[in-house]
């Protein structure tokens, strides 16, 4: 777990949301806006939830809850950018969310690799309770 003061992280963050913007100057978006859009590009609809049924395992695909989905996806977006190579937190920041608004980077294919292993189980989707 990281420890950190409010007023660090929010540094952060704006810092990456100006460097969003010094990065894209031709947009049209402003750089809140961009980011929204990052979210909404690697935020999952489905997630697998293990469950033991008669002394098997099974990967259940389920729908994630719409308020899991925003902190779901904010995680892997920190975290993919605690992964990168950069100076900074707020360059890796702004990398990362300049990649998921263009629908590539380690948190776009996490949403992928989970929507294609629900895909896979989909036979267990009558496992649901």
């Amino acid at each position: 777990m990281y420890d950190g003061k409010k007023n660090i992280s929010y540094g952060i963050f704006y810092s990456a949301l100006d460097k969003v913007r010094a990065k894209l100057p031709n947009e049209e978006k402003s750089s809140l806006e961009i980011w929204k859009s990052a979210l909404d590009n690697i935020t999952p609809q489905i997630e697998v939830k293990s469950r033991r049924i008669g002394g098997a395992t099974f990967q259940v695909p389920t729908e994630i809850r719409p308020d899991r989905k925003e902190s779901i996806s904010m995680k892997n977006l920190i975290e993919y950018a605690r992964k990168r190579g950069g100076k900074s937190m707020s360059d890796k920041l702004s990398a990362e969310i300049l990649d998921a608004f263009n629908s590539q980077g380690g948190a776009f294919k996490r949403k992928e690799d989970m929507h294609r292993m629900a895909e896979a189980n989909r036979a267990f989707a009558y496992f649901r309770f």
